[in-house]
Protein backbone atom coordinates (compact mmCIF):
# COMPACT_ATOMS: atom_id res chain seq x y z
CA UNK A 1 0.00 0.00 0.00
CA UNK A 2 1.42 3.38 -1.02
CA UNK A 3 1.18 5.70 1.99
CA UNK A 4 2.17 8.88 0.10
CA UNK A 5 4.62 9.98 2.77
CA UNK A 6 7.63 10.50 0.51
CA UNK A 7 9.17 13.92 1.18
CA UNK A 8 6.87 14.73 4.09
CA UNK A 9 8.48 16.51 7.05
CA UNK A 10 7.87 15.06 10.51
CA UNK A 11 8.81 15.64 14.14
CA UNK A 12 8.70 12.74 16.62
CA UNK A 13 9.25 13.63 20.26
CA UNK A 14 10.89 11.23 22.70
CA UNK A 15 12.45 9.44 19.75
CA UNK A 16 15.86 8.21 20.91
CA UNK A 17 14.42 4.78 21.85
CA UNK A 18 11.28 2.68 22.12
CA UNK A 19 8.07 3.64 20.32
CA UNK A 20 9.45 7.00 19.24
CA UNK A 21 12.58 5.50 17.71
CA UNK A 22 10.54 2.82 15.92
CA UNK A 23 8.15 5.48 14.60
CA UNK A 24 11.01 7.47 13.12
CA UNK A 25 12.26 4.34 11.37
CA UNK A 26 8.80 3.48 10.03
CA UNK A 27 8.19 6.99 8.70
CA UNK A 28 11.66 7.10 7.16
CA UNK A 29 11.09 3.79 5.36
CA UNK A 30 8.10 5.43 3.69
CA UNK A 31 10.29 8.30 2.49
CA UNK A 32 9.50 10.90 5.13
CA UNK A 33 12.12 13.27 6.50
CA UNK A 34 12.09 13.06 10.28
CA UNK A 35 13.43 15.20 13.10
CA UNK A 36 14.20 13.26 16.27
CA UNK A 37 13.79 15.00 19.62
CA UNK A 38 14.89 13.90 23.09
CA UNK A 39 16.51 15.29 26.24
CA UNK A 40 19.73 13.27 26.02
CA UNK A 41 22.18 14.19 23.28
CA UNK A 42 24.19 10.96 23.42
CA UNK A 43 21.25 8.60 22.91
CA UNK A 44 19.76 10.93 20.31
CA UNK A 45 22.97 11.03 18.28
CA UNK A 46 23.33 7.24 18.47
CA UNK A 47 19.79 6.72 17.18
CA UNK A 48 20.29 9.22 14.37
CA UNK A 49 23.57 7.56 13.33
CA UNK A 50 21.87 4.16 13.06
CA UNK A 51 18.96 5.60 11.10
CA UNK A 52 21.21 7.46 8.67
CA UNK A 53 23.21 4.29 8.11
CA UNK A 54 19.94 2.67 7.04
CA UNK A 55 19.31 5.47 4.56
CA UNK A 56 16.98 7.68 6.60
CA UNK A 57 16.88 11.46 6.13
CA UNK A 58 16.88 12.64 9.75
CA UNK A 59 17.69 15.69 11.83
CA UNK A 60 17.96 15.98 15.61
CA UNK A 61 17.14 18.46 18.34
CA UNK A 62 17.93 18.19 22.05
CA UNK A 63 14.89 19.57 23.86
CA UNK A 64 12.72 18.93 26.91
CA UNK A 65 9.23 19.17 25.44
CA UNK A 66 7.71 18.87 28.93
CA UNK A 67 8.44 22.61 29.07
CA UNK A 68 6.86 25.24 26.85
CA UNK A 69 10.24 26.57 25.74
CA UNK A 70 11.51 23.09 24.91
CA UNK A 71 8.39 22.23 22.93
CA UNK A 72 8.62 25.38 20.84
CA UNK A 73 12.34 24.79 20.29
CA UNK A 74 11.72 21.24 19.05
CA UNK A 75 9.07 22.27 16.53
CA UNK A 76 11.11 25.23 15.32
CA UNK A 77 14.18 23.01 14.86
CA UNK A 78 12.20 20.61 12.66
CA UNK A 79 10.91 23.49 10.56
CA UNK A 80 14.43 24.87 10.17
CA UNK A 81 15.73 21.46 9.14
CA UNK A 82 13.09 20.75 6.51
CA UNK A 83 11.51 24.11 5.70
CA UNK A 84 8.05 22.98 6.81
CA UNK A 85 6.20 20.50 9.03
CA UNK A 86 3.57 18.03 7.82
CA UNK A 87 3.50 15.53 10.70
CA UNK A 88 3.84 15.75 14.47
CA UNK A 89 3.99 12.65 16.68
CA UNK A 90 3.74 13.49 20.38
CA UNK A 91 5.40 10.49 21.99
CA UNK A 92 6.85 11.81 25.27
CA UNK A 93 5.24 10.26 28.36
CA UNK A 94 5.59 8.01 31.37
CA UNK A 95 4.31 7.82 34.95
CA UNK A 96 7.62 8.71 36.58
CA UNK A 97 6.83 6.44 39.51
CA UNK A 98 3.79 8.44 40.61
CA UNK A 99 1.32 6.28 42.51
CA UNK A 100 -2.26 6.29 43.77
CA UNK A 101 -4.22 9.43 44.52
CA UNK A 102 -3.50 9.45 48.24
CA UNK A 103 0.25 8.99 47.79
CA UNK A 104 1.14 11.07 44.71
CA UNK A 105 2.88 14.31 45.61
CA UNK A 106 2.22 17.76 44.19
CA UNK A 107 5.55 17.59 42.37
CA UNK A 108 4.62 14.23 40.81
CA UNK A 109 1.26 15.56 39.64
CA UNK A 110 2.91 18.51 37.95
CA UNK A 111 5.69 16.46 36.36
CA UNK A 112 3.40 13.71 35.04
CA UNK A 113 0.83 16.13 33.65
CA UNK A 114 3.54 18.22 31.97
CA UNK A 115 5.22 15.14 30.48
CA UNK A 116 2.12 13.34 29.19
CA UNK A 117 -0.43 16.07 28.49
CA UNK A 118 1.10 19.51 28.37
CA UNK A 119 4.00 18.42 26.17
CA UNK A 120 1.42 17.44 23.55
CA UNK A 121 -0.43 20.73 24.03
CA UNK A 122 2.70 22.86 23.69
CA UNK A 123 4.18 20.99 20.72
CA UNK A 124 0.82 20.94 18.97
CA UNK A 125 0.16 24.64 19.47
CA UNK A 126 3.39 25.58 17.73
CA UNK A 127 3.00 22.91 15.04
CA UNK A 128 -0.56 24.02 14.26
CA UNK A 129 0.70 27.52 13.49
CA UNK A 130 2.94 26.04 10.79
CA UNK A 131 0.37 23.53 9.49
CA UNK A 132 -2.42 26.09 9.33
CA UNK A 133 -0.26 28.43 7.26
CA UNK A 134 0.62 25.66 4.79
CA UNK A 135 -2.92 24.32 4.45
CA UNK A 136 -2.95 21.17 6.54
CA UNK A 137 -1.11 18.43 8.37
CA UNK A 138 -1.56 15.56 10.78
CA UNK A 139 -0.88 15.07 14.49
CA UNK A 140 -0.75 11.77 16.37
CA UNK A 141 -0.65 11.59 20.17
CA UNK A 142 0.88 8.47 21.72
CA UNK A 143 -1.59 7.77 24.50
CA UNK A 144 -2.13 4.59 26.56
CA UNK A 145 -4.87 2.09 27.25
CA UNK A 146 -4.84 3.67 30.72
CA UNK A 147 -6.33 6.79 29.21
CA UNK A 148 -9.62 4.90 29.15
CA UNK A 149 -9.48 2.52 32.11
CA UNK A 150 -8.00 2.09 35.58
CA UNK A 151 -4.29 2.24 36.32
CA UNK A 152 -2.48 2.39 39.64
CA UNK A 153 -1.03 5.88 38.97
CA UNK A 154 -3.60 8.63 39.48
CA UNK A 155 -1.55 11.36 37.74
CA UNK A 156 -0.77 9.12 34.76
CA UNK A 157 -4.37 7.97 34.30
CA UNK A 158 -5.59 11.55 34.56
CA UNK A 159 -3.05 12.83 32.06
CA UNK A 160 -3.79 10.11 29.53
CA UNK A 161 -7.56 10.52 29.89
CA UNK A 162 -7.03 14.22 29.27
CA UNK A 163 -5.02 13.37 26.17
CA UNK A 164 -7.92 11.28 24.87
CA UNK A 165 -10.25 14.24 25.33
CA UNK A 166 -7.74 16.62 23.78
CA UNK A 167 -7.47 14.40 20.71
CA UNK A 168 -11.20 14.67 20.02
CA UNK A 169 -11.36 18.39 20.73
CA UNK A 170 -8.41 19.18 18.50
CA UNK A 171 -9.74 17.00 15.67
CA UNK A 172 -13.07 18.81 15.58
CA UNK A 173 -11.62 22.27 16.07
CA UNK A 174 -8.82 21.90 13.52
CA UNK A 175 -10.74 20.14 10.75
CA UNK A 176 -11.46 23.52 9.15
CA UNK A 177 -7.71 23.90 8.69
CA UNK A 178 -7.36 20.42 7.16
CA UNK A 179 -5.40 19.17 10.18
CA UNK A 180 -6.18 15.62 11.30
CA UNK A 181 -5.58 14.61 14.92
CA UNK A 182 -5.61 11.05 16.23
CA UNK A 183 -4.30 9.05 19.15
CA UNK A 184 -2.72 5.62 19.49
CA UNK A 185 -3.14 3.82 22.82
CA UNK A 186 -0.51 1.12 23.33
CA UNK A 187 -0.74 -1.56 25.95
CA UNK A 188 2.36 -3.02 27.62
CA UNK A 189 5.32 -2.65 25.25
CA UNK A 190 8.73 -4.25 25.82
CA UNK A 191 11.99 -2.72 24.60
CA UNK A 192 15.53 -2.42 25.99
CA UNK A 193 15.74 0.18 28.74
CA UNK A 194 11.98 0.62 28.93
CA UNK A 195 9.85 0.31 32.05
CA UNK A 196 8.79 -3.29 31.36
CA UNK A 197 12.37 -4.29 30.61
CA UNK A 198 13.41 -2.93 34.01
CA UNK A 199 10.52 -4.64 35.80
CA UNK A 200 11.22 -7.93 34.07
CA UNK A 201 14.85 -7.85 35.15
CA UNK A 202 13.94 -6.86 38.72
CA UNK A 203 11.21 -9.49 39.23
CA UNK A 204 10.94 -11.95 36.32
CA UNK A 205 8.47 -14.24 38.08
CA UNK A 206 6.03 -11.42 38.82
CA UNK A 207 6.21 -10.13 35.26
CA UNK A 208 5.78 -13.62 33.81
CA UNK A 209 2.59 -14.00 35.87
CA UNK A 210 1.32 -10.64 34.62
CA UNK A 211 1.95 -11.70 31.02
CA UNK A 212 0.09 -14.97 31.59
CA UNK A 213 -2.85 -13.38 33.42
CA UNK A 214 -3.30 -10.07 31.58
CA UNK A 215 -1.94 -10.33 28.03
CA UNK A 216 -4.26 -12.45 25.84
CA UNK A 217 -1.56 -13.24 23.27
CA UNK A 218 0.86 -14.28 25.99
CA UNK A 219 3.52 -11.71 25.11
CA UNK A 220 4.37 -8.03 25.22
CA UNK A 221 3.87 -5.81 22.22
CA UNK A 222 6.83 -4.35 20.34
CA UNK A 223 7.55 -0.71 19.48
CA UNK A 224 7.41 -1.60 15.78
CA UNK A 225 3.83 -2.87 16.11
CA UNK A 226 2.79 0.51 17.49
CA UNK A 227 4.89 2.45 14.99
CA UNK A 228 3.23 0.78 12.01
CA UNK A 229 -0.19 2.00 13.18
CA UNK A 230 1.13 5.50 13.85
CA UNK A 231 2.61 5.63 10.35
CA UNK A 232 -0.67 4.59 8.79
CA UNK A 233 -2.52 7.31 10.71
CA UNK A 234 0.01 9.86 9.46
CA UNK A 235 -0.64 8.85 5.87
CA UNK A 236 -3.16 9.74 3.18
CA UNK A 237 -4.59 6.25 3.49
CA UNK A 238 -6.07 7.42 6.81
CA UNK A 239 -7.37 10.72 5.41
CA UNK A 240 -10.93 10.17 6.76
CA UNK A 241 -9.76 9.12 10.23
CA UNK A 242 -9.65 11.93 12.78
CA UNK A 243 -10.57 12.30 16.45
CA UNK A 244 -9.99 8.59 17.09
CA UNK A 245 -7.83 7.00 19.78
CA UNK A 246 -6.93 3.55 18.53
CA UNK A 247 -5.83 0.83 20.98
CA UNK A 248 -2.75 -1.12 19.89
CA UNK A 249 -2.60 -3.56 22.77
CA UNK A 250 -3.13 -7.14 21.62
CA UNK A 251 -6.47 -7.15 23.47
CA UNK A 252 -4.93 -6.19 26.82
CA UNK A 253 -7.41 -3.38 27.50
CA UNK A 254 -10.81 -4.37 28.83
CA UNK A 255 -12.76 -1.22 28.00
CA UNK A 256 -15.35 -1.35 25.20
Amino acid sequence: MELELKGKAALVTGSSRGIGRATVAALAREGARVCLSARGAEALDAAAKELRAAGADVATVVADVATLAGAVAAVDAAVRAFGTLDILVNNVGGSGGAGAFDSATAEQWTAVLDRNLMSAVWCSQRAVEVMRAKGGGTIVHINSIYGREYATSAPYTTAKAGLTALTKEMAVDLARHHIRVNGVAPGSILFPGGSWDKRQKADPEKVAKMVKDELPWGRFGSPEEVADVVTFLCSERARWVTGATLPVDGGQGRAF
